[in-house]
């Protein structure tokens, strides 16, 4: 991880306006996210984690230039987010890929919207199967990939288009516990590759312990940022057996007790 900072958060807040369930006919406001203030730094990888209905979604939204924060404002660069961009790709939990298209197709396809030259178009494409371990898949259709290998397509077009930010909304959640561990694996030897800076939010701990270098931890909604946990793991793709390290079962703890110190003030009320 470098110096530089790429992406900064300046009290930002997003705000609905929503049906009151209580009144018929009645609007009433929502903040989904409050006062969020921190920095990302180039090449990081930055994991956030919070309880159901913090905003996770909200923040990445905002961060992808889906929608305007209510107030305060989101840096890249330096420069102000006004919309989407090239600069950053986004991996989501649903797969989202044309079912009529190969592995190779979809990844082809958002290269030839950007005009990519069809000769360089087939050689990215290639190029980020080979990284995610598909290469010999090419030419399945999705409905002949299993889940795991469907969101390495998905990861694989998201990288071709060469984003300088990788913003990922619970990308593993819809897997099995095993192809799970496998493609944060994955993830982990991509971005030690590339060195993109990475956003990505779980709802798992031990995810955002093994992913992140640090952790947020979001407050229960309107989310703003509790505590950001140094994660002080090196070396974790030669460990195996990392998750039983003394170090990752303290990083892992301390988050645990974040999120949960609320429902015990609860139980003390």
């Amino acid at each position: 991880m470098t110096g530089t900072e790429k992406i900064r958060f300046e009290r930002v807040t997003k705000t609905f306006t929503v049906r009151d369930t209580k009144q018929k006919g009645v609007m009433q406001e929502f903040t989904a996210v409050k006062d969020l203030s921190f920095t990302v730094k180039e090449g990081e990888f930055l994991t956030l984690v919070g309880p159901s209905g913090c905003g996770k979604s909200t923040l990445l939204d905002l961060l992808g230039g889906l929608s305007m924060p209510t107030r305060g404002r989101i840096l890249i660069d330096g420069e102000k987010i006004t919309g989407p961009g090239l600069d950053r790709g986004i991996v989501f939990q649903q797969y989202a890929l044309f079912p009529w298209k190969t592995a190779r197709g979809n990844i082809e396809f958002g290269l030839e919207a950007k005009g990519v030259p069809k000769q360089e178009r087939r050689e990215r494409a290639e190029h980020f199967l080979a990284l995610v371990g598909l290469s010999h898949f090419a030419d399945r259709y999705p409905h002949e990939l299993s889940g795991g290998m469907k969101q390495r397509v998905a990861i694989a077009r998201s990288l071709a288009f060469n984003p300088d930010v990788l913003l990922m909304d619970e990308p593993f959640a819809a897997l099995d516990a095993q192809t799970r561990e496998s493609l944060q694996s994955e993830l982990l030897r991509i971005w030690e590759k590339t060195k993109k800076t990475i956003i990505f939010i779980t709802h798992g701990i031990d995810e955002a312990v093994y992913l992140g270098e640090r952790v947020v931890v979001l407050t229960p909604g309107p989310g703003t940022v509790k505590t950001i946990v140094d994660i002080p793991l090196k070396s974790r793709l030669e460990d195996a057996d990392i998750r039983s390290h003394s170090d990752f079962v303290k990083a892992r703890h301390e988050v645990w007790s974040l999120l949960h110190e609320h429902e015990y003030q609860g139980a003390h009320i």
